[in-house]
């Protein structure tokens, strides 16, 4: 099990990563930042169905500063959902504003309301923090969901990721009967595989959501992260792999007790092809982001250190040795992937979990 970690710290988004991300038109001029939240003059915490805490806290507004806040919330969700189109958002308003102490971005959440049919969606204005954007860029190109957010100057708009909450779903949907079993747990071989594979750490059960649909035999499960400040920090190997944390316990259970070593391999491998491909098509666009990391301080010297110590054992790659950076470890992971997917080649596949 992985123990406790320390607070991480903010790091800034580097030149570098402004021209990137102003040139895939992620970088936005927005008409209210993070600040102008911050003004509220009172909080109530905010309780579930069952009335527990849910560590957040709505916030209360003065009358005046709650209309203009209205307008300028609606503008942004606009920008993030229709490109600006105000045309299309004059039924919408701001129901309520919560706010979040809990974790390193202390959020705001936004629920916005069609005055029309009362239907509600979320979206999130966050501190800017350049491990986050890496992690949101890495999973719009690696994984098979695609990510919408922007950034403004020092700000973060994030829309919401819907899901059951992982928590909530190993305590109450894990052995419904809906459910097929084998299903859940062949995804859970290949979210592990996912946030390994690009350096995503720290998918505890409160940091990734499970999306549930319907499909004509059965039910599909698809896990997904909705945290990604830990991309590329932490020095420790099994910190990018969700089995090991004893919040996930319940769930590589699970797996181990409804799969074999075979087939777990053949999902783990199944997912790498997946992510070569997504390797090939955007090419020249994660080319330029690793660039990017690669040049950039995400981490203590002696974490990357430690990790790449660790890839090095664990792929028998000295080309690892050569990584003075995270995103310098992120590209040789993919690399060597890519290589020996090409190749047929076994040495990406490891012991997962502890199949009989």
């Amino acid at each position: 099990m992985i123990p406790e970690t320390k607070r991480k710290p903010t790091f800034p988004i580097i030149p570098d990563l402004r021209t990137y991300l102003t040139d895939y038109n992620r970088e936005m001029e927005l008409p209210l930042v993070y600040e102008d939240l911050k003004g509220f003059r009172e909080s109530m915490p905010l309780r579930d169905a069952h009335g527990r805490d849910t560590l957040w806290e709505t916030v209360i507004y003065d009358p005046e500063e709650m209309r203009r806040l209205n307008r300028d919330l609606t503008e942004i969700y606009a920008v993030l959902k229709v490109d600006g189109d105000l045309s299309v958002m004059q039924h919408l308003y701001v129901d309520r504003v919560d706010f979040c102490t809990f974790g390193n971005s202390h959020p705001f959440r936004i629920r916005i309301v069609n005055a029309y049919n009362d239907n509600q969606d979320y979206y999130y204005v966050k501190k800017a923090d350049a491990s986050r954007v890496y992690g949101l860029e890495l999973e719009h190109l690696l994984s098979p969901n695609r990510i919408n957010y922007l950034t403004c100057g020092t700000n973060l708009v994030e829309e919401h990721i819907s899901g059951i909450p992982g928590d909530v779903f190993i305590d109450d949907w894990l052995y419904s009967e809906r459910l097929n079993p084998v299903r859940v747990a062949k995804e859970l071989v290949k979210f592990n595989e996912r946030c390994f594979i690009r350096l995503l750490g720290d998918m505890r059960s409160y940091n990734f959501v499970v999306d549930v649909t319907p499909d004509f035999e059965g039910v599909q499960v698809r896990i997904r992260c909705m945290d990604f400040d830990q991309q590329s920090y932490d020095g420790r190997k099994n910190f990018y792999l969700p089995q090991f944390f004893k919040e996930n316990s319940k769930l590589a259970v699970y797996c181990m007790e409804r799969l074999n070593r075979t087939t777990a391999i053949q999902y783990q491998r199944e997912e790498q092809a997946l992510i070569y491909r997504r390797v090939q098509i955007s090419r020249d666009r994660l080319a330029r982001l690793l660039a990017v990391m690669g040049r950039d301080e995400i981490a203590p010297a002696e974490n990357v250190e430690t990790l790449r110590a660790s890839l090095r054992e664990h792929y028998g790659n000295p080309a690892f040795e050569r990584c003075s950076t995270m995103g310098e470890l992120v590209a040789e992971s993919l690399q060597t992937l890519s290589r020996n997917v090409r190749r047929h080649d076994p040495a990406t596949t490891r012991q997962i979990f502890d199949f009989k």
